[in-house]
């Protein structure tokens, strides 16, 4: 993958180096041949004097230099001018000139736009000595053209080994828990310490998110293990307090049926229903209770 460069210095090319070249050659030939008497009987010939060919000839690199030293800036971006090496202002959108030839002047284009940056997989420890490995994407923009020439040699390139320091740096102050649930928090703190660092360069830093975080199998399995251990647990405790309000409705129950004369027999009478329904070859034994309860009085007379 090619490396992205956004700082463009497209003025003084190779090709207009040698156009002017070509052009300071014709000239050299020209004082040349009419020094040897050549070109004055061409002039003749053609019915122009000298000072109308120097004349015309003036002109025509004039106008190429007026034409080739033209430059269009881009709305999202921003021209920084740099003449004879020295930063000389920043050129805004729209239509404008530079003197290119010799490198006397030269534009840097810087382009405003939010930039992407997709950090790669970083490999960290975290606070409880647990290799993951983390990648990310950070969101800026350049806020001051200027300051991303001047006191950075390529931002792009700064920006996303700065990205991968820090994230690694922020990993292994936090555990593993943390890192799992709490990954707006981590991006947060991220997003604040590169763009502290960042601001010098006149860069900010509207977000980081991250996007993965990958264990080790065997973590992974741990986890799994723990993840299921702590449902059951969970369907443990729920079946026990179903089973407390259970015997707790039906003490109420007995206690209700108990106190309320006939309650004990509409009850029986209902349960017979109930097994009455059941095809079933159960045989059903229905006994009083004052049978029970004479019982109970001749124990108590012994």
């Amino acid at each position: 993958m090619k490396k992205k460069r956004l700082l463009k210095g497209r003025e003084s090319t190779p090709e207009q180096n040698a156009i002017s070249g070509i052009i300071f050659a014709l000239v050299f030939a020209f004082i040349t041949l009419s020094q040897s008497g050549f070109l004055s009987q061409l002039f003749d010939l053609i019915s122009l004097s000298l000072m109308d060919i120097i004349l015309w000839t003036v002109f025509i690199i004039i106008l190429f230099f007026i034409l080739t030293g033209l430059r269009i800036v881009n709305q999202y971006e921003r021209g920084v001018m740099l003449t004879l090496g020295k930063y000389a202002g920043i050129r805004n959108p729209g239509l404008t000139w530079i003197f290119w030839p010799f490198n006397i002047q030269r534009m840097i284009r810087v382009d405003l736009r939010v930039k992407a940056v997709d950090v790669p997989d970083q490999k960290a420890i975290t606070k409880d000595n647990i290799s993951v490995n983390v990648n990310a994407v950070i969101y800026y923009r350049i806020k001051d053209a200027n300051k991303a020439v001047l006191e950075v040699e390529d931002f792009f390139h700064a920006m996303s080994q700065l990205a991968q320091t820090t994230m690694r740096d922020v990993v292994g102050e936090v555990e593993l828990d943390e890192l799992l649930a709490a990954r707006d928090k981590i991006s947060e703190r991220i997003r604040q310490i590169v763009d502290e660092i960042s601001d010098p360069w006149g860069i900010e830093v509207n977000s980081v998110s991250l996007k993965d975080v990958a264990l080790p199998s065997d973590m992974e399995r741990t986890i799994a293990k723990q993840a299921e251990a702590e449902r059951e647990k969970r369907a443990v405790i729920i079946k026990a307090e179903g089973e407390v309000a259970s015997a707790e409705n039906m003490s109420k129950a007995a206690k209700i049926l108990g106190e309320t004369t006939g309650a004990l027999h509409l009850r029986t009478l209902q349960s017979l229903n109930d097994l009455s329904s059941d095809q079933s070859n159960t045989v059903i034994f229905a006994l009083p209770l004052e049978v029970l309860r004479a019982f109970e009085k001749f124990n108590e007379s012994k």
